[in-house]
């Protein structure tokens, strides 16, 4: 998936990421632990805590996507699926949490044949 899609003047929309994943820009918000105000108001949308969420949500989307055979699918992963020695967290819970980095490393491992 391109990230030109998820894109609207050189920041992450969310509108244009719920169109792609079939939602609503607020359940976008939700997701990616957000207030409604971030993705309706301009300098919230605009703002670095914003965007970094956004960033991060659609990194850990674009990389299982290709696992899962389709953004909606890897978006169901994200935020239903619990990851092993998380404590049964999701993907959804674990970049809410700021830590985004942990998840990408951990579909790394897992990429490569490491059990998580």
């Amino acid at each position: 998936m391109s990230l030109a899609q998820y894109a609207d003047d050189g920041l992450f929309a969310p509108r244009k990421i719920a169109e792609v994943l079939r939602t609503t820009s607020e359940d976008i918000a939700r997701t990616a632990g957000l207030g409604r105000d971030a993705v309706q108001r301009k300098d919230r949308m605009r703002s670095d805590k914003t965007q970094r969420r956004l960033r991060e949500m659609i990194e850990v989307l674009n990389k299982v996507e290709q696992r899962f055979g389709s953004a909606l699918m890897a978006y169901a992963w994200y935020r239903s699926e619990p990851l092993a020695g998380f404590s049964g967290q999701t993907a959804m819970q674990l970049v809410r949490g700021g830590r985004a980095d942990d998840v990408l490393d951990y579909i790394d491992a897992v990429d490569a044949g490491v059990h998580a």
